[in-house]
């Protein structure tokens, strides 16, 4: 049976970690020892982050909702209660963008929530 020798499948590695690792300061973009830590946690890092950013853009999205609703005289929490008793089925990405693009067909809507809540 004939010697393997690894040297090839090694030196492809520590390219791929080394290319992954390209932009970090010091040795953690030199050193593949290094290099393969920070990758590591950096890829921990965007896991993680991936997830937080669904929760940050939700709780933006409210913030805006919010604003816009309390411009129209009403609350957040009194508004998607109303546009759900009243049947409109809206997004929060959605309903946020329109507060900003199109405020006049939002405070349709908060008219429509705030006639069916009550």
């Amino acid at each position: 049976m004939p010697r393997v020798k690894r040297g090839v499948t090694s030196h492809k590695r520590h390219k791929k970690v080394l290319k992954a690792a390209k932009g970090y300061t010091g040795s953690k973009s030199k050193l593949y020892r290094v290099a393969n830590q920070q990758v590591m946690k950096s890829g921990n890092y965007a896991y993680v982050h991936r997830k937080l950013k669904k929760r940050d853009f939700r709780k933006l999205w409210i913030s805006r909702i919010n604003a816009a609703a309390r411009e129209n005289g009403t609350t957040y929490s009194r508004l998607v209660h109303g546009l759900k008793l009243a049947g409109v089925d809206v997004n929060r990405k959605v309903l946020a963008d329109l507060a900003i693009t199109d405020p006049q067909a939002f405070s349709e809507l908060a008219e429509l929530a705030k006639q069916n809540a009550n």
